[in-house]
């Protein structure tokens, strides 16, 4: 999930195109619903991942989950190699490294820590993201309230961090915030789903030798692979394809507000799939998290259109 760079002549908040006929199926849902489907798939994948990593490693499960979801992507988009501009080319190489770099760093961060206080502190990326391409005042404040939702969710657990999980987990949250920027990009440049497809390569290539120095032909093993499988399909190819299609129509602002789900949806996953209890604090964390964000719906309906100031 991740920026803070913008096209000379928009900022993230206006940079959206108009709605495109080719969204399909997933389209239907309008924006905010291709967000929050996103969310809860990548949420419940890395819970799954986290399930994996005994069997190869944290790296080991990010080079199978880059590379399973790049083969599938390859497969379904069939993506064009000639006529595209350097400055496309140069935008899609970007995205799949800042693609790698999230999740590298992301899955370091909860081989260290908690699903739900790794998310929380990767949050702060897109949280300050949002605040800066705002425009306006209010959405400071939904912002902050989200924040404070953030925090509240980490309980009283942020004392007892690993130190090297909580830098994995803000340089994480780094990388998710140049990630909303670049996967905007991308989609304005490539039809459907093919920068995204193209960038998934690129990141599952740059990746694949810390994979193979730290896990070797554990990675060849059936039912790693098998898992990891099922990881890309849950964190990778089906949130970033549900994400990318929602950002061409929904400015980079709106999105990162949104995006102030994500803990409580890892909260829930953690609940699920790893045993991981919700204390009173953190039910009273999910309630201000999901309150900031349909706050942030609520002022992105009232502006109208997608993009206008």
């Amino acid at each position: 999930m991740t920026t803070s760079s913008s096209a000379p002549t928009s900022s993230p908040t206006s940079a959206a195109t108009p709605p495109t006929h080719g969204s399909g199926r997933f389209g239907s849902l309008g924006p905010v619903g291709l967000v929050l489907a996103g969310g809860v798939s990548v949420q419940f994948g890395a819970a799954l991942a986290v399930t994996l990593m005994p069997r190869v490693g944290a790296l080991g499960v990010v080079t199978l989950r880059l590379l399973v979801a790049a083969l599938v992507l390859l497969v379904l988009c069939r993506p064009r190699l000639r006529g595209h501009s350097r400055t496309d080319w140069g935008t899609v190489v970007a995205f799949g490294l800042t693609l790698a770099a999230m999740n590298g760093l992301f899955y370091q961060a909860v081989d260290r820590i908690s699903l739900g206080a790794a998310v929380t502190l990767e949050f702060l990326g897109p949280l300050a993201l949002s605040v800066l391409a705002s425009r306006r005042a209010v959405n400071a404040v939904w912002a902050a309230l989200a924040l404070g939702g953030v925090f509240l969710l980490g309980g009283g657990d942020f004392g007892d961090l690993d130190p090297a999980g909580v830098a994995f987990a803000l340089g994480a949250g780094a990388m998710w915030a140049s990630y909303i920027v670049f996967s905007a990009r991308t989609g304005r440049r490539f039809p459907q789903a093919d920068g995204l497809a193209l960038a998934m390569a690129i990141g599952a290539l740059a990746f694949l030798p810390l994979g193979i120095a730290e896990s070797g032909t554990r990675l060849l093993d059936p039912v790693t692979v098998g898992l990891g499988a099922a990881v890309a399909l849950m964190s990778s190819v089906l949130p970033y394809t549900l994400e990318l299609l929602a950002l061409r129509n929904l400015p980079a602002s709106a999105f990162a507000i949104l995006m102030s789900l994500e803990p409580a949806l890892a909260a829930l996953a953690g609940f699920l799939i790893l045993d991981q209890t919700l204390s009173a604090l953190q039910a009273l964390a999910v309630a201000l998290v999901i309150a900031a964000s349909m706050g942030a719906v609520r002022t992105q309906v009232g502006r109208g259109a997608p993009g206008t100031p």
